[in-house]
């Protein structure tokens, strides 16, 4: 699922898209992962999907496959530039954009600042709001906390399913999630990501809020939440009321991963939205 990397002379390169989910044909829909995640996370949902959609994902950068350049950017400008350049690269546009957590912020920045692009959004599960600066205080507290390096993929699946603090209840696809984004080194298993760079990409949203952007975005647009997931449904449908053209759907008994806990569900809501905005 993931791109491989690009050459150690391009280490500042847009990622390169992932292998398409679907049979390369219909109408184009690209997928953004949240923070932490990679392109592989929508495999189960996106293969969902009907209608013949040309499904792509994109493993964004610092994160999958695609490259960590110690320097960044990790700024919401350099993400939303990636997203665009893969749409023009494959001659996408103009493309439906499906985007969880922080692949959903940079899926409707990108609708707000190139409409040529963009023919539809889907954001799932990220608020508009800004987190506030005790959010990444615990961020940074909750990744030193990690027993990194861990002793095999058993432990990673314990840790993040079960032991986690952060956990209130055992939760097996949390750990099944972040022992995809796990690799083998000779001391045991650490993620593929430097967690320095998730908080560096993630301080955007801490600290601003993006709601302005969101009233930019004028192509059809479903905001799509687990009902305990981290969007609250009253934000969720002030969004739907910010959007010129926004539409509503939560899915029960889904968190924040709703994609990947719950595909079937994730494809009902979303499969009639994107029906109705990809025909012809």
């Amino acid at each position: 699922m993931a791109r491989q990397p690009s050459g150690p002379e391009d280490r500042a390169a847009p990622p390169e898209p992932a292998e398409p989910l679907a049979a390369p044909t219909g109408a184009p829909v690209l997928l953004l992962h949240g923070l932490m995640g990679h392109a592989g996370h929508w495999a189960s949902a996106a293969g969902l999907l009907t209608g013949g959609h040309r499904t792509i994902a994109l493993d964004q950068r610092g994160h999958g496959a695609s490259e960590k350049p110690p320097g960044g950017p990790f700024t919401r400008e350099a993400y939303v530039a990636d997203a665009a350049a893969v749409v023009e690269r494959l001659g996408l546009g103009p493309v439906t954009l499906v985007g969880h957590s922080m692949g959903a912020l940079t899926a409707w920045q990108l609708a707000a600042e190139r409409p040529d692009l963009v023919r539809a959004l889907v954001i799932c599960d990220m608020r508009a709001s800004a987190l506030g600066a005790a959010s990444q205080r615990a961020w940074q507290d909750w990744f030193r906390g990690w027993p990194a390096p861990f002793p095999s993929l058993d432990a990673v699946h314990r840790w993040f399913g079960a032991d986690d603090p952060w956990v209130e209840t055992p939760n097996p696809a949390r750990g099944a999630f972040f022992a995809e984004v796990m690799t083998e080194r000779a001391d045991g298993w650490h993620p593929v990501f430097d967690p320095a760079q998730m908080l560096t990409s993630r301080e955007t949203w801490v600290h601003d809020a993006h709601w302005d952007s969101l009233a930019q975005v004028r192509c059809p647009t479903l905001v799509v939440r687990g009902l305990d997931g981290e969007l609250g449904r009253a934000e969720a449908q002030e969004m739907v009321r910010v959007l010129p053209h926004g539409a509503y759907a939560e899915i029960p008994d889904a968190g924040h991963l709703l994609h990947y806990t719950h595909p079937e569900a994730w494809a009902e809501a979303v499969g009639p939205f994107l029906a109705g905005v990809l025909t012809p």
